[in-house]
């Protein structure tokens, strides 16, 4: 008689547990369901990069001066730089820069060090290829300006969620010149001038 108790007690417990683990699932599909759509078709459209991402870097072979900053602040000493020293004009001569994309950790060290200005970073992520040997780009390959995602006619830019104003849930939806919630720092400048 116990026994049969003690089953039934067990499955009315098991019955328990198994109802407060759907409700607690139904109660994260349901508080989901009022948050902003998140979901953006990669292909025909990309979300516009924040104003700090860091990308592919950019390199401007004119204003180098081969002095090799950007390897020794790199963390993994990741810059290529190949000089000669021209005895003449007592300079270095730059003949040779590449970075290895699959390799970099993309923090920023040597645009940030860079005495010329000749790096910086740009707003471009599809470096995906089918060989590694690929991502090792040179000094012609890394002076090519990126091409934009708000400029590629095939694509439509999204912002990002958090950049939509307020009242706004669907990015598809945004009237053309409308502004991003919040201020830009320009403007915040401005108003603690005034």
């Amino acid at each position: 008689m116990f026994k049969i108790l003690k089953q039934v007690s067990d499955y009315a417990k098991g019955t328990v547990e198994a109802a407060k683990y759907i409700g607690e699932g139904l109660s994260v599909t349901f508080d989901h369901m009022r948050r902003r759509p998140v979901t953006v078709q990669y292909p025909y459209e990309k979300l516009i990069p924040s104003e700090r991402y860091r990308g592919r870097i950019h390199y401007e072979f004119d204003k180098c001066i081969s002095c090799e900053v950007c390897v020794r602040v790199c963390p993994i000493n990741l810059p290529v730089v190949d000089w000669e020293f021209n005895k003449e004009l007592k300079k270095k001569e730059l003949k040779h820069y590449s970075i290895d994309f699959g390799v970099c950790i993309f923090c920023g060290n040597c645009v940030e060090y860079c005495p010329t200005n000749c790096l910086s970073m740009t707003e471009e992520y599809e470096l995906a290829t089918y060989d590694r040997h690929e991502l090792n780009y040179d000094n012609i390959a890394l002076g090519r300006l990126p091409y934009k995602v708000t400029q590629d006619p095939m694509v439509t830019p999204l912002r990002e969620l958090g950049y939509l104003p307020k009242g706004v849930l669907d990015p598809h939806d945004l009237p053309v010149g409308s502004q991003r919630s919040g201020k830009r720092p320009e403007d915040i400048i401005e108003e603690t001038k005034s």
